[in-house]
C-alpha cells in the first residue's frame, strides 16, 4: 500500500506551533512522502468488525499563517489501511480517551500504533513512575483529606495536583506554616477522584527538565524555567525553555525506564525531572521537541522518523 498515516489529534486549527509536536512529525512525514489523514478523537468508531474515523487528508506548510490545508473532502477510512497511526491528542485522561485505546486494539499489527494504545491506556503518566519509585520524591495518591492532611503534617512543604490532568493544571503548593490544603474543598472528607501529593522539591527554581526518549533512547532535552515566584514550569504555564545536558541521575533514570519503554511499545516518551526527582512519564502527547531543536540546532522529528522506519522496516 502506499505509504500514509492517520493521526489522532485535538483540531489542527488551534494548535500551538510554538510548542506543538505533533506538527512536526506530520510534516517530516509529508517530506517522506507520507500522505497524511487527520481527524479528532471523537470521529473514531467501530462499524461492524471495522476501525474507521472520519476526517480528511491534509496538506502542511511551513507557514505560521496557513499552515495547513485540506486536501480532500470529509472521508471516513479504515484506518488498517495506513502505515502508521499516532495518538496525539492531549489529556485530560477520561473514559473517552479510554475507549478510543480499546477500539484501536482492534486493529491489526500492520497499522503500527505510535503510542501502543494498551500501554497508553495502561501507564498513567503520573503513576507510571511509581515503577521507579527510588527515583522519585516521597508521594502519596489518596481521596481522603485525613490522608492528604497528614502527608502535609509530615512534610511541611507539599505540592497536590490532578492525575489525569495537564499543562500544570490545578497543581498547588501547600505548607504547614499556611495550616490548610490549598485548591481543595475541606468541607469534605472524601474527594470526588484521588490526588496526588508530593513533597516538595526546591529544585523547581532552576527549573523542570523535559527529556525526550525515542525507542528508550535519549534523543534530547530542554530545562522549562518557571515565571519568578511560580511553581509550575510548564510552557503552557509560562515556562521559558533553557539549553541543557543529562546529569548522572538524568542517565540513571533514563537507562532505568529503557527497557519497559521498549517492552511496551511506548516509542515517543517526554519524561519530567526536578532536581534528582522523575515527576512524570509521559506517554500520551509530549512536547518540547520544537524548543529542543531551537536550543541545539537539533531535528528530533528527523530523528524520530529515522529510529521509527527503521525499526519496522519502512522503505
Amino acid at each position: 500500500m502506499k505509504n500514509k498515516i492517520a493521526i489522532q489529534m485535538d483540531n489542527i486549527e488551534s494548535i500551538d506551533l510554538e510548542f506543538d509536536s505533533s506538527f512536526m512529525i506530520m510534516l517530516e512525514a509529508q517530506k517522506r512522502n507520507y500522505s497524511i489523514f487527520y481527524y479528532n478523537p471523537h470521529e473514531l468508531y467501530y462499524n461492524e468488525g471495522v476501525i474507521q474515523a472520519s476526517g480528511y487528508y491534509v496538506k502542511l506548510n511551513e507557514n505560521d499563517k496557513k499552515y495547513f490545508q485540506y486536501s480532500s473532502d470529509k472521508i471516513s477510512v479504515n484506518l488498517k489501511d495506513f502505515n502508521f497511526l499516532f495518538i496525539r491528542q492531549d489529556p485530560p485522561f477520561n473514559m473517552n480517551y479510554i475507549t478510543s485505546t480499546y477500539l484501536l486494539e482492534y486493529l491489526p499489527n500492520s497499522t503500527i500504533i505510535v503510542n501502543n494504545p494498551t500501554s497508553v491506556r495502561n501507564f498513567s503518566e503520573k503513576i507510571f513512575p511509581f515503577q521507579f519509585k527510588e527515583y522519585m520524591a516521597p508521594t502519596i495518591v489518596s481521596q481522603n483529606i485525613d490522608t492528604l492532611k497528614a502527608f502535609l503534617i509530615k512534610y511541611e512543604d507539599i505540592i497536590t495536583k490532578p492525575l489525569y490532568g495537564n499543562g500544570g493544571e490545578g497543581i498547588f503548593r501547600s505548607t504547614i506554616e499556611e495550616g490548610s490544603l490549598k485548591g481543595i474543598n475541606l468541607d469534605k472528607k472524601i474527594l470526588d477522584e484521588p490526588i496526588m501529593a508530593q513533597r516538595f522539591i526546591p529544585e523547581i527554581k532552576d527549573g523542570d527538565k523535559r527529556i525526550i526518549l525515542i525507542d528508550g533512547e535519549y534523543a534530547g532535552s530542554v530545562t522549562r524555567i518557571p515565571l519568578e515566584n511560580n511553581i509550575k514550569a510548564n510552557f503552557h504555564a509560562g515556562g521559558k525553555p533553557k539549553k541543557t545536558n543529562l546529569k548522572k541521575r538524568d542517565e540513571e533514570i533514563c537507562l532505568a525506564l529503557k527497557q519497559t519503554l521498549k517492552d511496551n511499545e511506548l516509542f515517543f516518551v517526554g519524561i519530567d525531572i526536578i532536581g534528582d526527582y522523575l515527576t512524570e512519564i509521559n506517554v500520551t502527547s509530549p512536547t518540547g521537541i520544537k524548543q529542543i531543536n531551537q536550543l541545539n540546532n537539533a531535528k528530533i522529528e528527523k530523528l524520530f522518523w529515522d529510529k521509527l522506519e527503521t525499526k519496522y522496516n519502512i522503505v
